[in-house]
């Protein structure tokens, strides 16, 4: 590899860089080639990173805007430039191709190998429908929509062009079959988005196909549409079957010559089946299909295997791919469905596919994403349990941690090295710093107000829509007008994610006397603010979400008017910001142990905010003995009856009794003892700051990846891979 340079950037037109595939924007033309013939050199010294969503939504990261606002680069005379500044800063700033925590670690860890100068590129899928975007109805719940959006306007995003006809896009061949072997041929437009290290001397290229083009079949038009879409299974499986088939017709179109790929979840599979496809044909010729037998495709698996790392994200069954094998004879070659049969068997269902455990046989490493989830994953996949390892989950700290929190950091002695090094908050000394504490406080305060300001405009714009639209507002104190608004300062507790039954998001007002008894016993002013979506199809999840609604007038009558709960409809990450910094406390209560890791509270944990959570995925290792926050409800041992998602068994009474017991120590804290809050912040930002970024996390699957690296890279890797070992029996 060509060794790192800093780089000096005099014009704006220095940012347009080219290649026969098209005309970018965002790092100078030498970074840009240096980048991109690193990942076709010969020595496939780079690895492909496989994920069904990416969210990396340019509102919430955007280091190519700050560059031309702080250089005051807002015009060109260059029509070509202009056009590209013009897009940055006054386009669309959503890429809604992301549900929730994966999509957005997945953009997280790429901005990290962005950040670290890791020779990695990403593929997924271009959905036209993104995910959906969410109606709150106060009566009816949760209102699905597709969401309509321009990849065309939306800064960070390039179409690729055709080399031979440049005015026309790249499209990919991708070929499928049926269940006579007769293929069908599908193709696939490219979209680049180029993510920009901080310093816009890198870049990680996310790959996106978008198969929803004429010249695909209309089924595969449909099932690229919207992410999970699950209207039927066959429209499950065949989205599945889009990305991990185009992997490898895009790596060869592209030139790109990885030797690794990095299976984010078992999502894409399915490129597993064509690299072992590949490798039967080059150990016994065309005529493979007739002469392989079950050792064969052992053997060729085995050697595949060498290629392949996987992340497993869950523990709930849900989360995992399981198809009928009458199915996928219907749409799948019959040579596909014999290497299936052996290694994408399920002991406990015959009958099906388990694409999970397909994932879990086939590669040089697998890991879990929490030491909790480590346990939990080998008790599930025993066969697997000696190769299971953890790395703990981490979030891309400049994403992340608020503008305002940034300026203190920036100009505090000791922390400024933090943009490049998380972990300099372990050794700076800000326990007894009143200047800092003074600051952070300060900051808070500017934060939470951020907040409140949002959430009292969205309730004014809630009590215009209800006069002109058929939806209710979702808001109790929408209707309340005058009364109806949040005060800043007033303790806030922040909970948002993906509304699954097993998460749990009413488990605190499972008992709303006790609640409302300590809130009046101590005049206690409290704020509950929530947001997330359940998926279209989950009708439990709407369920719960509904709950939340349904609780809020109850909350606020017997509480006299001293608790707050408002629910933040269109969960995103600039919704999650504006909450992981502006509140006060993070809620975390899923049933314990199937929340693998959970990343909204590292989050929060960023900008010191402390977590209130159950002893599960990631807090185990972020509580630190209470000195960043606080635990409740069941710690018991890992077995069958803690691992089932049944309604009878999440635990509602005896965690919500724990919590009540919890909540008056919290709340007399904050109002009475601010001093003994803040060192709970000052904690986070020291104990897990310098643990739960992807810095840190990236360093140790760059331990996995076998790559060549420069001195300079490979010791900053070193570095953030000393920063904490999430798995200290197999480091």
């Amino acid at each position: 590899m060509t060794p790192e340079k800093a780089i000096t950037i005099q014009s704006v037109e220095e940012l347009v860089c080219k290649n026969q595939f098209g005309t970018f924007f965002g790092v100078p033309q030498d970074v840009f080639d240096r980048v991109w013939n690193n990942l076709c050199g010969p020595d496939g010294n780079s690895v492909v990173y496989i994920s069904m969503e990416i969210g990396a939504d340019p509102d919430t990261f955007h280091p190519v805007l700050d560059f031309l606002l702080e250089n005051d680069f807002t015009t060109s005379g260059d029509d070509q430039t202009r056009h590209f500044i013009n897009k940055y800063l006054h386009g669309p700033r959503k890429i809604p191709n992301y549900s929730g925590g994966l999509g957005v670690l997945a953009g997280d860890t790429l901005k990290s190998f962005a950040d670290l100068q890791i020779p990695v590129l990403a593929v997924s899928l271009l959905y036209r429908e993104g995910y959906f975007s969410q109606i709150v109805d106060f009566n009816v719940g949760q209102i699905d929509q597709a969401t309509h959006w321009s990849p065309e306007q939306t800064p960070t995003l390039f179409l690729l062009r055709d080399p031979d006809e440049p005015e026309k896009p790249l499209e990919i061949p991708v070929p499928f079959y049926n269940e006579y072997d007769q293929p069908t041929m599908a193709r696939a437009q490219v979209w680049m988005k180029l993510e920009a290290g901080e310093e816009l001397d890198y870049f990680v290229p996310e790959f996106l196909l978008d198969y929803a083009v004429p010249s695909s079949p209309p089924w595969v038009q449909e099932a690229a549409k919207r992410l999970y879409n699950a209207k039927s299974t066959i429209m499950k499986a065949n989205q599945r079957r889009l990305l991990g088939s185009g992997i490898l017709p895009l790596m060869e179109r592209l030139g790109f010559t990885a030797r690794t790929l990095h299976l984010n979840e078992q999502h894409g599979v399915a490129v597993t089946l064509h690299l072992i496809l590949r490798e039967l044909e080059q150990r016994l010729g065309p005529d493979y299909h007739q002469k392989m037998s079950d050792s064969d495709i052992l053997a060729a698996a085995d050697q595949v295997a060498k290629r392949l790392v996987y992340t497993i994200h869950t523990p709930v069954k849900a989360g995992h791919d399981r198809f009928s094998r009458e199915l996928y004879a219907g749409i799948s070659h019959s040579t596909c469905q014999r290497i299936l049969d052996l290694l994408a068997r399920d002991e406990q269902s015959p009958n099906e596919y388990n694409f999970t455990a397909m994932a879990m046989r086939v590669n040089r490493a697998v890991n879990s994403v929490s030491r909790l989830h480590r346990d939990v994953t080998r008790r599930q996949f025993p066969d697997f349990a000696d190769k299971i390892t953890a790395i703990t989950n981490g979030v891309h700290h400049l994403t992340w941690i608020s503008e305002e929190r940034a300026r203190v950091f920036d100009a505090q002695p000791g922390l400024e090295d933090w943009r490049d090094d998380p972990g300099c908050f372990a050794k700076a000394a800000l326990e007894n710093d009143s200047g800092f504490r003074n600051n952070l406080a300060r900051a808070w305060k500017r934060d939470n107000q951020t907040l409140v300001d949002h959430i009292n405009t969205m309730l004014a714009e809630h009590r215009i829509q209800m006069t002109t639209t058929w939806i209710d507002p979702p808001n109790y104190l929408s209707y309340l007008h005058e009364e109806g608004v949040l005060q800043p300062g007033v303790f806030t507790i922040g909970f948002a994610r993906r509304f699954s039954t097993y998460k749990r998001a009413n488990l605190i007002f499972d008992d709303l006397s006790t609640l409302v008894d300590i809130l009046i016993k101590g005049r206690y002013r409290i704020n509950f603010v929530f947001a997330g979506k359940a998926h279209p199809q989950d009708e439990p999840g709407k369920t719960v979400l509904k709950v939340i609604l349904d609780n809020q007038k109850d909350l606020f009558i017997r509480s006299q008017g001293l608790a707050r709960l408002v629910f933040i409809p269109g969960y995103d990450m600039h919704v999650a910001k504006m909450m992981v910094s502006g509140v006060h406390a993070w809620l975390n209560n899923p049933k314990r142990p199937l929340e693998a890791s959970g990343t909204s509270g590292m989050k929060a944990a960023m900008n010191g905010v402390p977590n209130i959570s159950v002893m599960d995925g990631w807090w185990v290792e972020g509580y630190h003995g209470g000195a960043t926050g606080w635990k409740f409800g069941h710690e018991g041992p890992i077995d069958e009856q803690s691992l089932s998602e049944s309604p009878d068994a999440l635990l509602y009474r005896e965690d919500s009794l724990a919590f009540y017991r919890l909540l008056p120590e919290i709340l007399d804290m904050f109002y009475n003892r601010p001093d003994e809050y803040l060192d709970r912040a000052i904690q986070n930002l020291k104990r897990n700051v310098p643990i739960f970024n992807t810095h840190r996390m990236a360093a140790e699957y760059v331990k996995k990846y076998n790559l060549r690296l420069t001195d300079e890279t490979a010791n900053r890797i070193d570095h953030f891979a000393k920063l904490y070992h999430s798995d200290p029996e197999n480091g």
